[in-house]
């Protein structure tokens, strides 16, 4: 008797199969049990008669708690009435462990709070464990696109010693009597690995101590983050656009029936990210956002409502670029003769808010020397960073995407706690 995962069923109408799995839930009408069982790809409906399996067998499995361990065996039968189209027929159960206390999360409604003390078990339910397939797909979907692009995978340091978002975000720690800090972002480290490798990408967490309590916002999250040399800024917002694109666009292929139990319409997602993506200023996106009622003074960062005007006037990604100097980081390219930097963040429909940010770097040394002395910073801890600059500079060009936001919008979700298996708040470090 082949063991298969629920996943496959299909391709075992009327055979006899083993499947691993847990108790999902279960309810009875006489002599008739109902049981579901999931395994990590699916839910499938199981039904035991007692004139076919016995008495014995019958009452043991009545007296099983949700989340017990079983090994189920049956014949899988067609049924059009069934969620995933198929349910099995059960002919034996092996219990490998019987839970004896009451599952804490039940179908009834739980706040957040209590879900998010029991994580470790929440991700096991019906809406949490297909948003981390959907997470695996899109983490795997962008690896892809970057090795089909030929960039070659690369690493920056967790620990650092440099600012690279701002000195006010930065998780501190004792580097054996040194200051040093939980890393932001590896942006600067992958210039380096680019000017030896070309192109570069890492996928992996980076840290914000940011005093945020916003649906948006997480303290340590992942990042998906490319340096790409010899490239300039529309060619840069090329390259966001087609990754947007394809990846958005495998994940609604390949994890459809999983955004159709999200509620997700997939075939909506894909006409979302049709290329072009819209591209306006900075000072355009404002005059946007005033016409709205939001109101906005030149100068001012996206908050929250002005990002959701953005996104209810284009329903679809839209870029801000040109953004006033001010506002960017010190690394930034500055437009000739101008006060604006070669800077754009692409901006999620419906309040999801800033998925990418990325800029042209600047290659000149002099300019930037400059730049680190209008924000104050010292020279001698980005010495190596300087360095890029004094040996075979080029012009160069990188990004990051958030992929717990980018999810967060895939998958429809109120919060970004949602899309990653552990989340880290500002109030929350258990379990």
């Amino acid at each position: 008797m082949k063991t298969i995962t629920i996943s496959e069923v299909e391709d075992y109408d009327g055979e006899e199969v083993t499947i691993k799995g847990w108790l999902y839930n279960r309810r009875s009408s006489g002599g008739i049990q109902f049981i579901q069982i999931r395994d990590g790809t699916g839910i499938i409906q199981g039904v035991l008669k007692e004139d076919s399996v016995g008495n014995e067998l019958f009452e043991k499995t009545l007296d099983l708690k949700r989340e017990s361990s079983l090994l189920v065996r049956g014949t899988v039968k067609e049924d059009e009435r069934a969620p995933i189209g198929y349910e099995l027929e059960v002919s034996g159960v092996e219990v490998q462990h019987s839970v004896q206390d009451d599952f804490p999360i039940t179908p009834k409604e739980h706040g957040p709070g209590f879900l998010m003390d029991n994580r470790h078990l929440w991700i096991r339910a019906k809406g949490a464990a297909p948003v981390l397939r959907i997470r695996h797909e899109l983490l795997q979907a962008l690896r892809d696109f970057f090795d089909e692009k030929g960039l070659v995978a690369t690493e920056g340091p967790i620990l650092t010693g440099v600012s690279v978002e701002g000195t006010t975000t930065l998780f501190e720690t004792d580097y054996f009597g040194e200051e040093a800090y939980l890393t932001q972002s590896s942006q600067l480290y992958l210039e380096a690995t680019a000017a030896a490798l070309d192109e570069v990408y890492w996928i992996g967490p980076v840290f914000r101590a940011e005093k945020s309590k916003t649906r948006k916002h997480l303290t340590e999250f992942w990042m998906a983050e490319a340096e790409l040399s010899w490239v300039e800024h529309e060619e840069n917002l090329d390259f966001q656009e087609d990754m947007v694109h394809y990846v958005v666009k495998r994940v609604a292929n390949e994890r459809w029936d999983e955004l159709t139990r999200l509620d997700v319409a997939p075939e909506s997602l894909i006409e979302m990210v049709e290329k072009p993506f819209p591209r306006i200023t900075y000072k355009e996106a404002v005059e946007i956002v005033n016409e709205a009622g939001e109101e906005m003074e030149y100068g001012e960062d996206f908050g929250a409502p002005a990002e959701a005007a953005l996104g209810d006037h284009f329903k679809k990604p839209v870029f801000i670029e040109a953004f006033p100097r001010e506002l960017k980081p010190f690394y930034m390219e500055p437009m000739p003769g101008d006060e604006r930097v070669y800077a754009a963040d692409l901006i999620a429909p419906d309040g999801y808010g800033e998925l990418i940010g990325g800029s042209q770097r600047i290659d000149d040394l002099d300019l930037l020397k400059q730049r680190l002395d209008e924000e104050g910073l010292p020279h001698e801890p980005y010495e190596w960073y300087l360095d890029l600059r004094r040996y075979g500079s080029v012009p160069h060009s990188g990004f990051g995407l958030g992929v717990e936001r980018t999810i967060a919008w895939i998958c429809g979700l109120d919060h970004v706690r949602e899309t990653i298996p552990f989340p880290r708040q500002i109030n929350r470090i258990y379990p």
